[in-house]
Parts: structure tokens; sequence; C-alpha cells
């Protein structure tokens, strides 16, 4: 499966199709440890997704539809990323490091959640940004205020990081390594990252073998640094 492999085409989403992704969320949920470092960024989405459901019933969003299209090829890709590992398929670079070190006792449930946001917005989210312009015949200034909406939403996605997983303020010091490795990620840049991989994709989109390689290369960025998130980390 290429970077740029889109999706199955589901237009018209709407927020009863984005209840059907969290439904999937909650089975993976169910059928893994909770140490397991995917359910532990499965809990985490699973709560922004459900936010997003939320949003999209009281009308939160510019357009409804667009950013509904947007939330179900998001989600997706990390499914289909899941499905992947289960079947023995081959998954996006991104994906790996979590993938492999999911069971590592030296790898802390928060480097697990950093580890799959970074995948998944570093990556997941341009390709998913391109799959909902080409789906909806629309172009990246239709979905740049509802970008901007989505983000805000994420923001809401740390603070949930920081409230359930990070350890106590006597525990996390400074010269704890995590709080290095934490210090050295940001979502507010990976998604402004995202957008930006999103309108360089964009302008690439009917150069074929081009786009293919542009698109490659963000996967192997991506999953490097999620390599490193993952960096075992003594107790």
């Amino acid at each position: 499966m290429t970077s740029t492999d889109q999706v199955p085409a589901q237009r018209g989403a709407t927020p009863a199709r984005i209840g059907q992704v969290t439904a999937r969320m909650r089975e993976i949920g169910a059928q893994l440890p909770p140490r397991d470092g995917v359910a532990v960024f499965n809990r985490v989405y699973l709560s922004v997704t459900q936010e997003l459901e939320r949003r999209l019933r009281l009308g939160h969003f510019e357009d409804r539809a667009a950013t509904a299209e947007l939330g179900t090829r998001f989600a997706g890709r990390f499914l289909a990323a899941v499905d992947a590992e289960a079947t023995g398929c081959r998954t996006p670079a991104c994906w790996r490091p979590l993938f492999r070190f999911r069971r590592h006792p030296a790898v802390r449930p928060l480097q697990f959640a950093l580890a799959g946001i970074n995948a998944h917005i570093g990556h997941d989210l341009p390709l998913a940004l391109v799959d909902t312009c080409r789906a909806l015949d629309a172009g990246p200034d239709d979905l740049e205020t509802d970008f901007e909406r989505i983000g805000e939403l994420l923001a809401g996605l740390e603070e949930h990081i920081r409230e359930d997983l990070m350890p106590g303020p006597d525990l996390l010091d400074v010269a704890d390594p995590l709080t290095h490795l934490v210090g050295s990620w940001s979502l507010e840049r990976a998604r402004g990252g995202a957008w930006a991989a999103f309108r360089a994709l964009w302008g690439l989109r009917g150069l074929g073998d081009v786009l293919e390689e542009a698109a490659g290369g963000l996967d192997a960025t991506v999953g490097m640094t999620g390599r490193c998130l993952l960096t075992p980390l003594c107790r």
C-alpha cells in the first residue's frame, strides 16, 4: 500500500458515520490489554473523535459535511493501519514503530500516545486532507477555516494527555528523561506541519511519481520521529 492510496471514497459523510468510527475504536479497545501501546493511543483518539462527533451535531463547523468527510477519512487511515497490522500486511512506515514497541516494558504510556499522535497528524492528516479535497472536488481554501476549528479540538487532546498520562509533578522533574522527550515534540508544530505538507502534496497531485515520492518521504520522516519518541526509558 503506497502512501497516497486513498481510503475508499465515501462521499457525503455524516456524524452518523463518525459514530461508526467511534464504535470501531471501542471494539479495538475492548480487544487489547490496557497497557498495549496501540490501546493507549486508541483511548486518546477515541475521546477526540467523540468530541468531534458532538461538535458536528451542534453545528460548530462552517461546512459540516466536509468536516465529517475529513474526520472519517482521517480516522480511516488509523483504522486501516490497525487492520493491516492484524492481518500481517505492510503498514505505513509512520505506524511501524508503535506496532513494533507496543508491548515494550520500558516504554511509557505517554510515549505511546505521542508516537500515535505523531504518526496520525504528521502523516495521516495531510493525506486525509488530500483525499477529502479529491472526494468533494474542493481545494485547500475550502477546508482551511474548519481545519483551524479542528485545531482547537486537537489542543484539547494535548490537555487530555497531560491529565491522564503524565506522571504527577513529584515524579516528572528535570532529571527525568521523559521530561526531555515530551519537550522535544509539539502538537501545535505538528499540526502546522501537516497543513504545509498537505498544501505541498496538493500542489503535486497531477505529477504522479513525484507525488508518490513526496508522500513516501513524508511517511519515512514521520516514522523516524516516532521511533525516537519510543526510545525505551529506564524507570
